[in-house]
């Protein structure tokens, strides 16, 4: 099962990482937060909209579709990324660079099965 990682950064706010079973990072959070309850809330926020569709930007002519969504895209390198987007269209998490466009989707799955049910960790440096 994966889990949810809090750090707290230098600045003093909050950022978290979805960690898949193996512990590698799927999804990390599009902000940081002012306080420990806020980051906590971003948590609760990938959990609840982990499952649903793709609007898949890398296909001409696409479905534009409604929030809840993630959005998969190309970068200027040529890599192939998502963002998760809530219901009021603030992004709420990003996934790393995949070469392959195949293993973005594998980590937009690995979401759907890992944040529903994933406890929430402090990590304290």
């Amino acid at each position: 099962m994966g889990k949810f990682e809090i750090k707290k950064a230098k600045n003093g706010e909050y950022t978290f990482n979805l960690l898949a079973a193996n512990g590698q990072p799927v999804l990390s959070a599009s902000e940081t937060y002012a306080s420990l309850d806020s980051a906590k809330n971003g948590c609760a926020s990938v959990a609840k909209n982990a499952n649903v569709h793709v609007e898949d930007q890398t296909v001409e002519g696409g479905e534009t579709l409604t929030n809840p969504k993630y959005e998969l895209y190309q970068d200027k390198a040529g890599e192939y990324r998502f963002r998760l987007k809530a219901r009021n269209g603030e992004n709420i998490g990003r996934s790393e660079g995949y070469k392959a466009k195949a293993s973005a989707l594998n980590g937009i799955e690995s979401i759907g099965k890992n944040a529903p049910d994933a406890p929430v960790v402090v990590v304290e440096e």
